[in-house]
This record gives structure tokens, sequence and C-alpha cells, in this order.
């Protein structure tokens, strides 16, 4: 009997067709400064979070939309989780937590660089009351031997019980096709909540505003950049 070629790739596609889509929400929380709206970046293919070495750089709730065959991801880019006590650094900590309450995946983000267990324990916690899949993601491991990655992961497990550990880097992109693999075998069977076409919920005017203050940012220093505001009188 000749082998019909066709026939595995006839199953491959009926198991395809049959494949459960799926959706959800994905909150990347992390202490600022740990590389969030870089790593934001790279999963959607397009800038649509300003980025800075200076921590608070990213104030709102941040949307992002990624479409992969079987699937759709919106990732929530959140303000750093910190211990300020200013009025906006307080609405920004909500703002960051919230999110993190109403995601179907939570991605913690730590800096395999420096590493500061202490400093991410109250975050830890408050992943306790949030219901959705916890990964534990270790950004800058370009920055790192590997051997240095074990003890991290332990002392982050202590704390708290990580469906999965990916490590990352967000800069060069290394893992970062990993990270998304998981992330979706961890989303509930849905539709689509967004267009296929569509990345982002936030309108041009916005990401414009956004796109100047990381200016200001970048080229003031002091005070200046934390207490910048942009408005937009006039858009075209």
């Amino acid at each position: 009997m000749i082998p019909n070629p066709l026939h595995g790739k006839s199953e491959a596609r009926v198991e395809l067709i049959m494949a459960p889509f799926k959706c959800g929400f994905i909150s990347i929380l992390g202490r600022p400064n740990v590389g969030k709206s870089t790593l934001f970046n790279r999963i959607l293919g397009d800038k649509i979070a300003i980025v800075s070495d200076k921590p608070q750089t990213t104030r709102n709730r941040i949307l992002g939309i990624r479409n992969v065959e079987g699937g759709q991801m919106i990732f929530l880019d959140t303000p750093g989780i910190h211990n300020g006590r200013s009025r906006l650094n307080e609405r920004m900590v909500s703002t960051a937590v919230a999110s993190g309450k109403d995601a179907d995946v939570l991605l913690l983000l730590i800096e395999a660089s420096s590493p500061a267990v202490e400093k991410d324990r109250q975050m830890i916690e408050s992943l306790r009351d949030c219901h959705g899949t916890s990964l534990l993601v270790i950004n800058k491991i370009d920055l790192v031997r590997k051997e240095a990655l074990l003890p991290i992961i332990d002392q982050y497990r202590t704390l708290h019980s990580f469906k999965e550990v990916i490590p990352v880097s967000a800069a060069s992109g290394d893992g970062v096709d990993l990270l998304v693999d998981v992330i979706l075998k961890h989303l509930p069977e849905s539709p689509p909540f967004y267009p296929e076409d569509m990345i982002t919920d936030q309108t041009e005017r916005f990401l414009a505003s956004e796109m100047i203050r990381e200016k200001v940012i970048h080229h003031c220093y002091q005070e200046i950049p934390f207490s910048t505001a942009v408005t937009i009188e006039e858009f075209k």
C-alpha cells in the first residue's frame, strides 16, 4: 500500500480547526524600572508604551493586543508598584493592583541582575487576592550567568507558588516567544474581544502626548520629569 503523503497534514489541519480559541487579559506587574514597558512593546512588536530609565515613567494602565494562531492576548502595562506616598504615586499603585485582580494571567517581572525579594514581598502578597495564573518572568538574563538564576528562582518560589518561571531578555527578545506560548496555554477558552487588526485601545492623541512626555523625560533632570503632564490643544 502506498502511503498518502497528505495523510498526516490532513490530521494536523483537523486538529488545528477543532482547537478551541483562547482569549484573555494579561497584567504585567513589577517594581519600577524592571523593564515592563520594554517587554510590553517587544511582545506587541510595536512601540505603544514609552520607555525610560527613570522610574514611574508609566502612569496609566495601557492596553495592547497580540493576536496569535488560536488566540488573542490582551496585555496590560501597569505603573511600577512601589512605596511612594504622593497622591500620584498612590493612584499609580492602585491602578497596577486593580489590573492584576482582573487579569487571567499575571506576569511578575523581576530583574535577574538585581533581584529584590524583600521589596517584592508586598507585591507578591497581593497576588494571593488575584484569581489569575501567576507566572514569574525573570528579565535581563543577558546580564547574568545562567547558574545565577537558580538561587533567584528558589527565593521567589518560597514566597509564592508560581505556575511557571520564564527567563527572558526584553531588550534582545530572547525567551519572549516561549513566554507568549506559555501565556497562551494558561488563557481561558473565549472568542476574541477585539478586531484582529487592533493593537491598542489608546487614541492617537494619547499616544502622541505620551511620545512628547517621553522626550521631556529624556532631556530633563531632577524632579521635572516626574511632575510633567502633556496636554495637546490641537491634533491634526
